[in-house]
């Protein structure tokens, strides 16, 4: 058992770890597209102005957020067989799909600064976070690839690549965005997987 756990630790990273990073990257970053949460990155740098410690509690929250989801994820591929988890799965990038074209909107009352800009951002990002499209996204992804560090990984490197730009460079980066047209192909790419995931499940 021993020498067999040194092994895994010194291997390379598998080409299914490598799939699980990218294609989170690039799901989450395409999703996280006119979601609230980007939305909110956008106040928050419109009300303070200090974009280091915003992207830093992006990203601390983020990894919180997403570790808790990707260990939902990572739990459902033991706890529910097989055949149904790829239904399951088909059924819930379906409904991403579905939902990716809902528009969001964002309500936050005015309360005074107290923890500083960096904790305040962690808080307010977290919570708003919870039940978020890249959330769900997040649990899928890990109960898919059963990846959890790669899908975590990927996850968090997609919000910061989706909000990171729009807290220094604030609405004139959203303005060369057609938002509409990034979450249609958002919408496709999540109804193919769940199209993919039926398919394998009844094949």
């Amino acid at each position: 058992m021993h020498c067999r756990r040194s092994r895994s630790f010194s291997a390379p990273p598998s080409i299914a770890a490598v799939e699980a990073l990218f294609a989170s990257i690039g799901l989450v970053a395409l999703a996280e597209i006119g979601d609230k949460t980007q939305l909110l990155s956008l106040a928050l740098a419109g009300k303070y102005r200090r974009p280091a410690p915003i992207i830093g509690g992006i990203a601390v929250a983020t990894l919180l957020n997403h570790a808790l989801a990707g260990a939902v994820g990572a739990w459902l591929t033991k706890a529910v067989g097989p055949h149904a988890l790829q239904v399951g799965l088909g059924l819930s990038f379906l409904a991403m799909a579905a939902w990716m074209l809902v528009p969001d909107k964002l309500e936050l009352a005015e309360r005074p600064l107290r923890f500083g800009v960096f904790a305040t951002t962690t808080l307010a990002f977290f919570l708003v976070e919870m039940g978020d499209k890249t959330q769900v996204a997040t649990i899928a992804l890990a109960a898919k690839y059963a990846q959890f560090y790669a899908v975590v990984a990927g996850t968090t490197i997609g919000m910061l690549l989706a909000n990171a730009p729009v807290v220094v460079f604030g609405e004139r980066i959203l303005r060369l965005v057609p938002v509409l047209v990034v979450q249609r192909v958002s919408a496709a790419l999540f109804a193919l997987l769940g199209v993919l995931a039926i398919a394998q499940a009844l094949g």
